[in-house]
């Protein structure tokens, strides 16, 4: 971090703001007084921190000389009887400022720039409530917000056993909401729902926001760590609060003084792009501390996972068991002959008979009797081609905590470099061991995906991966929060609706699932989707609410450093001219731009390979055709491209078999060009654009 200067609170507002942003660190502290205020560096966002009539903390949020979010409480309930929500005044803060740039191993594009202004707000309670130290940290970027709890060590208090957390986002404007429900049975795997803002419930974050301006919002968190993750809770008209995930330990979190929260996030932009191309949360997060990362590896790979989740075959041991050692060997020659760098095989190890969900008991050392790990990593090594591991828990991590090093361990002996884990369980329904509370071994705790014991779990297991050099893409976890910028072992997760459910039933993602995705679980991070399906077909024929070309937008809407092939190699083969592009797409860029794109409704990106100066542009639709007109400002002045689209044929749609519908073009552009692009009802389009000499 570049040194900064310790600011005056008013000096944020005056016309330099930006010179005295950049100069060098000086300490200041200022003298208690009732309210403070800080903007952001080109001053367009302005924030206010102070107490209202009854002695509770607030804040408040102003853009571009509008109200944004109205005076919103600060605080927390506690479960020993004194609350911290009431009886505080401000007594002093400390400014900053920070303008750096740092490098992504791997992601969305390589150079990430951090520009700030900073104020930590010290408040103290009173006597009466308990004479309790409280600072609260903000970070003002120029397209958003971050802020956390910070409790220094203290006299009065040595261990916060916190109840609930009351951080309340009053928003002011009206607007429309995309979100899902929060705390159900489903974890994060739900439809997304448009709503007006006073309409939502409790959501999951991120959740996002047009205001009636046109201004777009997302409300998420950042740096995750040791603490439960918080749902997004309406509590009247359009005041929202923090509302922590549960925790069979009564408080739902526990932790020792010092101690700083997540990071409480909200992106702002005036259009959907503002909101994609943002890298806040990845910001808020420490850098990384693995040191030197280049074991891992961005790719794309094939697999075994939709036969089964189709139910061709099985994760069971039995006549229609899918993890072979036949079967691996030829999901590897088709990788090998068709560049993908890993197969990933499921079922492989003992414990999937019976009924596992929820409950599981498996061996993650030992395979099954017509699986030779041993035999089938040999040979990937020989074809340039490496096994994804795959760790399933059902859930039971009481069980999985005790085998993981052994796990890992072996992995590692055989060269696997990648691990999918999975926690397949009802919301609340983790098992967890006594010991991590400090109370005797033998008993279990019931917990939820992304309460702070889950949430400690999944960082136990990304730092033991490391040291076997093993990288981590989590399935049912909890969100993501831009750990990855700290640990760039952990790769992907799911943690959303997924391509899984369009095996189950006709439509089962409506084509509008994607489209919405790429505006709101997609700012979180990375998600293994699994797209490329080619066939259009689920179990027993059902048709998915997608054409073609827009299996191949999949590969630049969703983002993923690894990215799946997932149809049976059969219908991979039968699709010569898709897969061409399939082979080339990169699963790592330099750059990325949503070029053309709204909520909810399409999105097309261009993005630049990072070994390459090739660049790819496509995207998805949803249920309503439309003529997109994109531009190729993106690209290198002075030097001409030649364009190889796949896109809709002509009355393409997912309604009908005329989704398989595609056409085919090529063209030359230059930086400058436009063009006219017809996208099909639940269509898409993809391109690859590669410089002449």
């Amino acid at each position: 971090m570049k040194p900064f200067r310790l600011l005056g609170a008013t000096s944020f507002l005056g016309a330099g703001i930006l010179a005295a942003a950049l100069a060098p660190l000086t300490a200041h502290a200022q003298e208690a007084k009732p309210s403070v205020t800080a903007a952001s560096p080109d001053g367009s966002i302005v924030l206010t921190v102070d107490t209202d009539n009854d002695s509770r903390p607030t804040w408040s949020l102003s853009r571009k000389g509008k109200l944004l979010i109205a005076p919103s409480k600060l605080g927390f309930v506690l479960t020993d009887g004194v609350n911290m929500v009431r009886g505080f005044s401000i007594t002093g803060s400390e400014t900053g400022a920070h303008d750096d740039t740092w490098q992504q191993p791997w992601g969305e594009r390589t150079v990430v720039r951090d520009r700030y202004n900073e104020i930590t707000v010290h408040f103290r309670q009173s006597a009466s409530q308990g004479n309790r130290l409280m600072d609260v940290h903000f970070r003002l970027f120029d397209d958003g917000i971050g802020f956390r709890y910070e409790l220094p060590e203290q006299p009065a208090m040595k261990t916060m056993k916190i109840a609930d957390e009351t951080t309340e986002f009053d928003i002011v404007p009206k607007g429309t909401a995309w979100w899902i429900p929060g705390g159900e049975w489903n974890r994060y795997e739900q439809v997304y729902q448009q709503t007006p803002i006073d309409a939502v419930s409790t959501a999951h974050t991120p959740i996002t926001m047009k205001l009636e301006d046109g201004t777009h919002l997302s409300f998420h968190e950042a740096a995750l760590v040791d603490y439960a993750g918080y749902w997004f809770k309406r509590a009247d008209g359009q005041k929202f609060r923090t509302t922590l995930s549960p925790s069979s330990q009564g408080a739902r979190v526990v932790r020792d003084l010092p101690f700083n929260t997540p990071w409480r996030t909200i992106r702002i932009a005036d259009k959907a792009a503002g909101l994609v191309e943002n890298d806040l949360e990845l910001n808020l997060n420490e850098p990384n501390k693995l040191g030197d990362v280049s074991w891992v590896k961005p790719m794309r790979y094939v697999g075994i996972w939709w036969g089964m989740i189709r139910g061709d075959w099985s994760w069971a041991t039995g006549p229609k068991h899918g993890a072979t050692t036949a079967r691996a060997r030829q999901y590897i020659d088709y990788a090998a002959r068709n560049g993908f760098g890993g197969v990933l095989i499921e079922g492989w190890n003992k414990g999937w008979d019976g009924d596992w969900f929820g409950h599981g008991d498996f061996s993650f050392t030992e395979a099954t009797p017509d699986f030779d790990i041993k035999a089938v990593t040999d040979y990937a090594r020989k074809k340039g081609v490496v096994l994804i591991g795959h760790h399933e828990t059902g859930g039971n991590i009481a069980i999985y905590e005790k085998q993981m090093d052994a796990g890992f361990a072996l992995y590692e002996k055989l060269g696997v470099t990648s691990v999918k884990t999975g926690y397949v369980a009802d919301g609340g329904g983790i098992i967890a061991d006594t010991w991590h509370y400090g109370e005797q071994p033998g008993a279990t705790h019931m917990e939820w995906h992304d309460g702070q014991r889950q949430v400690n779990h999944h960082l136990d297991v990304v730092k033991l991966a490391a040291k076997h050099h093993i990288a981590i893409n989590a399935h049912e976890p909890v969100k993501d929060t831009g750990l990855r910028r700290t640990y760039p072992n952990w790769i992907a997760r799911e943690g959303a609706r997924g391509m899984e459910y369009n095996a189950w039933g006709a439509f089962a993602n409506g084509p509008d699932h994607e489209p919405t995705l790429v505006y709101t679980r997609m700012l979180s991070g990375p998600m293994d989707f699994t797209p490329g399906v080619l066939s259009l077909e689920g179990a027993k024929h059902d048709p998915l609410a997608s054409t073609l070309a827009k299996q191949l937008g999949l590969y630049l809407a969703l983002y993923s450093p690894i990215q799946m092939a997932a149809d049976f190699v059969e219908n991979l083969e039968k699709h010569p001219r898709e897969m061409e592009f399939i082979r080339h797409v990169p699963a790592d860029w330099a750059e990325s731009h949503l070029i053309a794109g709204e909520v909810g409704d399409f999105a097309i990106f261009a993005r630049k390979d990072r070994k390459s100066p090739e660049w790819f542009v496509g995207g998805v639709n949803d249920a309503t055709a439309r003529i997109v007109t994109l531009s190729f400002d993106f690209l290198e002045p002075g030097k001409t491209y030649k364009a190889t689209i796949w896109k809709d044929g002509e009355g393409a749609t997912y309604l009908t078999d005329a989704r398989h519908r595609i056409a085919y073009d090529t063209r030359t552009v230059k930086k400058g060009d436009k063009l006219d692009l017809w996208l099909a009802p639940g269509g898409g389009a993809a391109m690859r654009l590669v410089p002449g000499k």
